[in-house]
């Protein structure tokens, strides 16, 4: 049964348990890379410099391209409605809290994919 991680670290720690850890980088790459915003999370990334690469990279977005940090939440079909709720007011904090959703949402993907396959 699927359970909603509470937190990054819950949900790497899932990850790493069911094997899927590397399905969930590259998930990541392959949704980057779709909305045009190249990333390349190496396989090697433990998942500590996952979660800041990946912070990090959201921040930029929010801050400088807007439009383009649009487009990959689109494209990773995060739920608008979550990321509504979310306060926008300090930026890293927000970036972060994005961060986690991304990852919940490619989490979810490569789950239902290994578990019905």
């Amino acid at each position: 049964m699927y359970v909603t991680p509470l937190n990054a670290d819950l949900l790497f720690e899932e990850a790493q348990k069911e094997a899927l850890y590397l399905k969930l980088i590259e998930q990541l790459n392959k949704d980057f890379n779709l909305a045009n915003e190249g990333v390349d999370f190496p396989m090697s990334l433990s998942p500590a410099e996952l979660k800041i690469q990946l912070h990090e990279k959201i921040y930029r977005l929010i801050q400088y391209k807007f439009a383009e940090y649009l487009n990959l939440l689109y494209v990773i079909d995060v739920s608008e409605e979550e990321v509504k709720k979310l306060d926008g007011s300090d930026l890293v904090v927000l970036a972060e809290d994005v961060a986690f959703l991304i990852l919940k949402r490619e989490w979810q993907k490569v789950w239902f994919r290994n578990k019905f396959k």
